[in-house]
């Protein structure tokens, strides 16, 4: 929640203001941060506490496709392509994007996980 207060706060002097989209399609969210920058983020749940994308078949490979044009890929712990499989359909929080996005990301999930405590 912090993450999204503070893209949408941002003022052209800090790089924003960033705006919101959401098309409906990982492939064409995913594609569109490609060319245009951002992030795409689908967190854990209470209703999908493990998460709803599956590790092998959606994550994994754009993890890489981000990875390999110079972006970033996380399960909001641990970088996703370092995720070592348990299950065939294993599911995962998916946080994917540009290095200063993620960077940022990471800077809010580390304070509210300090401010928990």
């Amino acid at each position: 929640r912090k993450y999204i207060n503070r893209c949408q706060n941002k003022s052209t002097a800090d790089g924003g203001p960033y705006t919101q989209r959401y098309i409906g399609s990982m492939v064409a969210d995913v594609h569109r941060n490609l060319i245009k920058g951002g992030i795409f983020m689908y967190p854990l749940t209470k209703d999908k506490p493990k998460g709803k994308l599956r590790l092998l078949y959606e994550c994994n490979p754009f993890a890489f496709i981000v990875e390999v044009a110079g972006g970033k890929a996380t399960d909001g712990k641990q970088r996703i392509l370092e995720i070592v499989p348990t299950e065939l359909h294993q599911r995962s929080g998916f946080f994917v994007g540009s290095i200063t996005m993620m960077e940022e990301l990471e800077a809010c999930m580390a304070e509210a996980k300090a401010e928990a405590v």
